[in-house]
């Protein structure tokens, strides 16, 4: 990688990391509704996934799970779900609300990675807008039922009702809306970077071809 790259990189991480954190400490991020919240907070970290890769995606779902982490407490925004599992046990919700966005971020950039080997810009920075929506809801529902599925809190939210027929219902519009706004914006804002040159996976594409050029 060149300095230039990388600088550009660094610009990029900068920007969206300040970006993602004006959005956790204002509404912009969060959309409360009852024990849940529309987050858009996974915008940033799915643009960082593919404009970046996997170390962009990785620092920003950190820092995304952070923030999330910090709203137990009242730090940037308020979560009741947060708040609740806080006082149930600390470390628990850090993992909770830590692991499942690192994860996410980590994982769409590989996903992104392997589809522009066979799609175009456009497309595969979709689809890892809406993976990295439908991943973050995934993983953030299984790690509440894993970590805390016995509580009694948990227990009164599932109701006696089966646990996938529980979290669909959950989740409900909450994550539908999540998944479309994702998938729109992460691609208009890529396919706006992809213009600009500013893609490292565009950068990968050429160099992998340069061998076949000169063999020929």
């Amino acid at each position: 990688m060149n300095k230039k790259t990388k600088t550009n990189e660094l610009v990029l991480l900068g920007l969206l990391a300040a970006v993602l954190i004006v959005m956790s400490c204002t509404p912009l991020g969060f959309l409360n509704i009852g024990p849940l919240a529309i987050t858009l907070n996974i915008i940033p970290v799915a643009i960082a996934a593919v404009a970046i890769g996997p170390k962009g995606g990785l620092t920003m779902g950190a820092i995304f799970g952070i923030m999330s982490f910090l709203q137990c407490i009242g730090i940037g925004g308020t979560s009741a779900m947060g708040a609740v599992l806080f006082e149930i046990n600390p470390v628990l919700a850090f993992l909770q609300r830590f692991v499942p966005r690192a994860l996410d971020g980590f994982l769409v950039a590989l996903i992104y990675i392997a589809l522009r080997k066979k799609l175009n810009v456009y497309v595969s920075s979709a689809i890892a807008g809406f993976c990295s929506a439908f991943l973050n809801t995934l993983f953030f529902m299984s790690s509440l039922i894993l970590m805390f599925g016995n509580t009694e809190y948990v227990q009164n939210l599932i109701n006696g009702r089966n646990v996938v027929v529980f979290v669909c219902t959950f989740v409900g519009i909450n994550a539908v809306f999540e998944m479309i706004a994702s998938t729109i914006i992460t691609c208009a804002v890529c396919t706006a970077l992809h213009k600009a040159k500013l893609l490292p996976a565009e950068k990968v594409k050429i160099t992998e071809k340069a061998p076949a050029a000169s063999a020929a």
